[in-house]
């Protein structure tokens, strides 16, 4: 077993979590609009979906790539759909500062939300698939694969948790009028992303 198989899976993680898209775009939106626990759990919720999907790509398990691919239209529809109804629900939504409040049921409900939404891009197997290449990741055995899953949620939690940290400490500065802009911004950049999923994604053979 490779030693190293944990680093090369937070690597994985980190490199995964770390570009800015739609699900990004939400987690950042919470965390400046609710709350920093809010944004956090919503960035487990990714990171857990990114430790799924490199389980599926460690195992090799093709039973279930193969239905993803055959159904990735779908997938897309579903996805690009949540993602135009999150965007536009944003950018008409009024946040005051210091109001939104979120118990536990709200840090279970945005994990779970996040979760989802991550796990309907069947796409992101294909980018596990290109890191692994990259990074020369051969797993033998469940030992192996469990290390580089949990290298990958590590590297993907440390991601939110640093990005949580930063945007906790930013909330305290921001002004409604600011509050008003991230929720119109974040709100068009995701449906943005809702629409290139449908056009792009569907449109694919």
């Amino acid at each position: 077993m490779d030693p190293f198989t944990f680093v090369r899976g937070a690597v994985i993680g980190l490199s995964v979590g770390a570009p800015l898209g739609p699900v990004g775009l939400v987690c950042l939106r919470r965390m400046l609009t609710q709350s920093a626990a809010a944004g956090l759990a919503s960035g487990l919720g990714a990171a857990t979906a990114d430790a799924m999907f490199g389980a599926i790509t460690g195992f090799g398990l093709t039973f279930i790539t193969g239905p993803l691919e055959e159904h990735q239209e779908w997938l897309a529809v579903i996805g690009g759909l949540v993602l135009c109804v999150l965007g536009v629900r944003f950018m008409l939504s009024h946040p005051q500062l210091g109001v939104e409040r979120v118990g536990r049921t709200g840090l279970l409900r945005a994990y779970t939300s996040t979760l989802l939404l991550t796990l309907t891009s069947p796409a992101t197997v294909l980018s596990f698939v290109a890191m692994f290449a990259a990074l020369g990741v051969v797993t033998r055995g469940r030992l192996s694969v469990g290390l580089l899953c949990a290298g990958v949620f590590t590297g993907s939690a440390f991601w939110w948790i640093a990005l949580a940290s930063a945007a906790g400490a930013l909330r305290h500065h921001i002004t409604p009028t600011g509050l008003m802009w991230v929720n119109r911004v974040s709100g068009a950049l995701i449906a943005a992303f809702g629409v290139a999923v449908l056009v792009f994604g569907v449109g694919e053979p």
